[in-house]
């Protein structure tokens, strides 16, 4: 059974993959409600934490329900970084995971998150110095190098495991790709079944469905995975896949009812969270996925992306469920063999 320090994850922990302006708290409680075992912050600015920035600060805030939770930070400046891991250590998560990993220019361009990998040296420092700050376990999550040419993270993730993280979470593609093309867990696999390594490996990368879980956890033994873009919106499909690997069945779609309760839910806890007006803004980019596979929703998402109040989008949408006669029910059913 993977741990992360002393916490057991379960025998397969699901872990909901950290995405800015996604994974804040009240979006983590939900997919914990749906059975992700294990929840990471939005990445946060370790220039932020220390510079006492407010939008930084708040990142490191949790539920108690959360747990076990950790605090991703990303930077560039090793003392920054220790400093960064300080202030997340004092907010009490269960441990702190280190963003090798984020593609995005303008983080990459300030030597933050993927930038590393064009340093294997500095990013060994830097996570062996936050390492001996803390005493917390710290995690790392990466991806398989800078580019084609440049695919390291066997040696990398040896490396890292040296400088004493607990656990290293990989993203199949390398930075040069972005998040285009097929994710590529053969090397994934190699760490995964590298003598050498001790701790849990996490895999991450297109991992949408039941069945994509169980070919990566039987194909190349990985200890957990991590689910990224198939999440957003769509907290369900933690229990899906949980529902698949411990029965093989698949749940029927959640119903338009269950549907806007979750998105009345998140309304609910994210307004006092962060305020109406940011609210709304975040969750445009959330209805596609909470309505996902409801027939003649385009539309409607439409009125929803342009409403001035959270009172608008659940008007909006009561008219929708009034218009379109959804069941409530969630069955289970047998895949057909």
């Amino acid at each position: 059974m993977p741990k992360i320090g002393n916490t057991d994850l379960g025998g397969f922990p699901l872990i909901l993959a950290p995405m800015e302006d996604v994974t804040d708290s009240p979006f983590r409680v939900l997919c914990k409600r749906m059975g992700a075992d294990v929840l990471i912050t939005e990445f946060v600015a370790a220039e932020g934490l220390v510079r006492e920035v407010e939008k930084s600060r708040s990142k490191l805030r949790f539920e108690p329900e959360e747990r076990p939770v950790g605090i991703q930070i990303f930077g560039a400046n090793v003392d920054t970084m220790v400093k960064a891991a300080e202030a997340a250590e004092a907010a009490g998560p269960d441990f702190i995971d280190l963003n090798f990993g984020c593609p995005v220019r303008k983080i990459v361009m300030k030597g933050g998150g993927a930038a590393l990998l064009q340093d294997i040296p500095k990013m060994v420092r830097m996570t062996e110095a936050v390492v001996r700050s803390t005493t917390l376990p710290v995690t790392v999550k990466t991806r398989l190098g800078w580019d084609e040419e440049h695919k390291e993270i066997v040696g990398i993730a040896e490396r890292l495991q040296d400088a004493g993280i607990a656990a290293i979470s990989i993203h199949g593609r390398t930075r040069a790709q972005l998040y285009g093309g097929k994710a590529d867990w053969t090397l994934i696999g190699e760490v995964k079944n590298n003598p050498r390594m001790k701790i849990p490996v996490f895999g991450n990368g297109d991992v949408d469905s039941g069945p994509a879980a169980e070919a990566m956890k039987n194909r190349y033994g990985v200890d957990g995975i991590l689910i990224g873009r198939a999440a957003v919106g769509y907290p369900w499909i933690f229990r899906e896949i949980k529902t698949w690997l411990s029965a093989h069945l698949t749940l029927a779609p959640p119903s338009l009812d269950e549907r806007i309760e979750f998105v009345r839910s998140h309304l609910e806890r994210s307004v006092p969270w962060k305020g109406e007006r940011a609210t709304l803004f975040e969750m445009r980019k959330l209805y596609s996925g909470y309505f996902r596979g409801i027939p003649g929703f385009k539309a409607w998402r439409m009125k929803l992306v342009t409403a001035s109040s959270t009172g608008v989008v659940l008007e909006i949408l009561s008219q929708f469920k009034e218009g379109h006669g959804a069941s409530d029910s969630i069955i289970p059913r047998p895949v057909d063999e």
